[in-house]
């Protein structure tokens, strides 16, 4: 007998397109977790020029992905949802291996800026402490444990649901403007900048050319990320607001990303290699403003900072909700607690950064680590584009791109390809990355397969099929899902 499953808890349909620009605005906080390495690298312009050029690749990127995020507005999970969608007539294993890629891309997030956190205050209030722990891998100062206290902070934050991430988003949010404004123009209104700092360096392989295109591939993590707007789509009010709030947020990541760097490198030029990490940014803000000044907008940037952080605990905790509501993988993270909001699949988040900050000194290493999976991800979402042109005509567009974005979706999908078999491939040009690194990024898509299997075979007593025929409508969709006994079809292997 068929029997209908009422979903108790929904997410809620609170969010206008502008909430979701401030809360993509988590984005120039990512330029700051690796800034100081491309500008250590390759120097003020050759930052400008990289920084430039991911940033249009991710608007470009965003641009594509309005039409499948219009196409599925209901679907939590954002891009590895698109991809799913795409791929699963040829192929059930891309849906886990895109959201688990996608996950762990954001999930990241909250290691790499609870570090440069823990540096910033320690550097600025703490200079003189020397003590560590050591846990037999890393050794653990008073930084570390701040990284630590901020990432439960803001695990602690998020399950109480989207109002109060709203109110909070809007508060980091403003504080990021006043940040921005200090690094943009207050160098140029105080006389700090300098065009002697200004300059390109590209040395190494293919004339340089091989380790800017290894940096094309770890700045991915930061430049493409203005798409977190679709992972919210279903709790935007009205589609365009999803439409508005993607298209405005990577054209805002162009900007910022272009003028922080230069604007920034002509005050610090090439910074030492023991400061990449993000403590120079104290120095430069002491450089610009003076003391007291420069201490408020070092606060302002911590709060940007705490801003990222709390952007992708949320984005992330609703790619695994989504994922496991799509049955990709194991049902308990599949479950919103009382305020609406995934506070399991948010608290998987959380222990993963926290073994992170535990178990991996270098924040270039981790990045490394996540872009295997979160360019593939990418790369999965834009050729997705255009399998859903070719085998879903007849599904509703509300956005629909004109003939054109075909042949730009064509060549992303080459370009994406590119940068990941150049970038995964040569762990060793980024300075920090090794085989190790690369073996626990593929490894987190393995782990993502097995348990699509156990889902399917142990949890919904299915056998495992390759492929899945996809419904042509949203209606045929509704009639699939209606019915629970029966699983979606399977073609032929």
């Amino acid at each position: 007998m068929a029997t209908a499953v009422v979903e108790e808890r929904q997410l809620l349909k609170s969010l206008r397109w502008w909430d979701g620009f401030t809360i993509a605005m988590c984005n120039p906080g990512f330029l700051f977790g690796s800034l100081g390495f491309t500008l250590g690298i390759f120097g003020v312009w050759g930052s400008v020029i990289l920084w430039g050029i991911s940033a249009i690749i991710g608007w470009i990127l965003t641009w594509i992905y309005v039409e499948p995020a219009m196409m599925f507005p209901e679907k939590s999970g954002g891009i590895s949802v698109y991809a799913n969608e795409a791929w699963r007539k040829y192929t059930t294993f891309v849906g886990p291996v895109a959201a688990f890629g996608y996950w762990i891309g954001w999930s990241v997030v909250l290691s790499i800026f609870g570090k440069i956190i823990g540096d910033l205050v320690e550097a600025r209030w703490f200079p003189h402490t020397t003590f560590t722990v050591w846990d037999g891998v890393v050794h653990l100062s008073l930084s570390s444990f701040i990284a630590i206290g901020v990432i439960i902070a803001v695990w602690a934050f998020n399950i109480f649901g989207i109002r109060p991430f709203k109110g909070f988003t809007y508060v980091t949010a403003g504080l990021l403007t006043v940040a921005l404004i200090g690094l943009i123009i207050l160098p140029f209104a105080t006389g700090h900048w300098h065009s002697s700092n200004v300059k390109a360096t590209f040395t190494g392989p293919w004339g340089g050319t091989k380790q800017a295109f290894v940096y094309l591939f770890i700045l991915a993590w930061s430049a493409w990320a203005a798409e977190v707007c679709a992972t919210f789509a279903p709790e935007y009010k009205t589609k365009q607001d999803a439409r508005i709030a993607l298209r405005s947020s990577a054209a805002f990541v162009v900007g910022v990303f272009i003028l922080v760097p230069f604007a920034l490198g002509g005050v610090t030029g090439v910074p030492a290699t023991a400061t990449q990490e993000g403590q120079f940014y104290s120095s430069a803000f002491q450089t610009v403003a003076g003391h007291t000044v420069g201490t408020f907008f070092l606060i302002c940037l911590l709060a940007s900072l705490v801003l990222s952080m709390s952007s992708s605990t949320a984005d992330g905790g609703r790619a695994l909700y989504g994922i496991s509501k799509a049955g990709m993988t194991i049902k308990q993270l599949g479950v919103l607690n009382r305020f609406h909001v995934p506070g399991r699949a948010m608290t998987v988040d959380l222990v993963v950064n926290v073994l992170l900050v535990l178990f991996i000194s270098s924040n270039l290493a981790i990045l490394y680590m996540s872009n295997i999976g979160y360019v593939l991800c990418h790369l999965l979402a834009v050729s997705g584009f255009l399998l859903l042109r070719k085998d879903r005509p007849n599904w509703p567009r509300p956005v629909r791109l004109g003939t054109v974005w075909v042949w730009v979706a064509g060549f992303m999908t080459v370009l994406v390809a590119f940068l990941l078999i150049v970038g995964a491939g040569a762990p060793h040009l980024n300075g920090y990355g090794t085989w190790g690194d690369f073996a626990i990024g593929v490894g987190v898509l393995v782990g993502s397969v097995l348990l699509f299997i156990f889902r399917r075979v142990v949890q919904d007593k299915e056998h495992v099929h390759f492929r899945e025929a996809i419904p042509q409508t949203p209606e045929e969709e509704a009639a699939l899902l209606g019915i629970e006994t029966t699983p979606p079809a399977a073609l032929p292997a």
